[in-house]
């Protein structure tokens, strides 16, 4: 009786520790879903998995599914993930931290069925990807927010050449041109939606665009 219960809790210190290191990973990296949140997912859904195996046998013998609680957790956390995702603007957030979240789950689920060897598989894999393959995809992909630029012009003899040049040399990848013209003004407004790096110099491209012939307001928004 006594090496059941150290073995639920080596199952249990194992998800705390799952939790805890994805936890840390997204509170350096400053998101909401941190150390927490994180580790109560993992040691929770680790109990669940015992509670599941335990309820299903009687005597030894197996005679329910042991697998029903485990698959409702996946739902649950489902519903969890989702409300880390927030749309801000032209941007998406949360993606990550959402999948994190159900990796937490799997690998507490993992270590109530003593599934170790793939718990620790899966967990260095998840830090390769959010440590070294994050940093290589900024530097293939630079450009990875969203943002919109509006510039309002004078007249419709802007040089809009010039201002996409000025845009492309600030990492900008434009996507899109909208144009608008108001009848009761006289006023042109140039719509650029396009992906900018995070070193994007967001003063210096507002000065730039603002100091050129026939542009009256430039904004920039997310």
């Amino acid at each position: 009786m006594d090496n059941i219960w150290i073995d639920y809790a080596i199952r249990l210190a194992a998800s705390f520790v799952c939790g805890f290191c994805l936890g840390i990973e997204r509170k350096v990296r400053q998101h909401t879903v941190g150390i927490r949140t994180l580790t109560l997912i993992c040691v929770s859904s680790c109990l669940l998995c015992i509670v599941s195996a335990v309820v299903a046998q009687n005597d030894g013998i197996v005679k329910g599914d042991p697998g029903r609680i485990a698959a409702a957790v996946i739902t649950g956390i489902g519903f969890l993930g989702a409300g880390a995702i927030v749309n801000q603007g032209l941007n998406i957030r949360g993606l990550t931290s959402a999948a994190i979240i159900f990796t937490s789950a799997a690998l507490g689920v993992a270590c109530g069925a003593r599934m170790y060897i793939p718990v620790a598989v899966v967990l260095v894999f998840s830090f390769i990807l959010l440590l070294i393959v994050s940093k290589i995809e900024k530097k293939l992909f630079p450009a990875d927010k969203r943002k919109l630029f509006r510039i309002q012009t004078s007249d419709s003899s802007i040089d809009e050449a010039l201002i996409h040049k000025t845009l492309t040399e600030y990492g900008v990848m434009i996507h899109d041109l909208n144009t608008s013209y108001e009848t009761n003004t006289g006023k042109f407004i140039l719509s650029y939606t396009g992906k900018t790096p995070e070193s994007l110099d967001i003063l210096g491209l507002t000065k730039k665009l603002s100091e050129m012939s026939g542009v009256e307001r430039v904004s920039i928004e997310n």
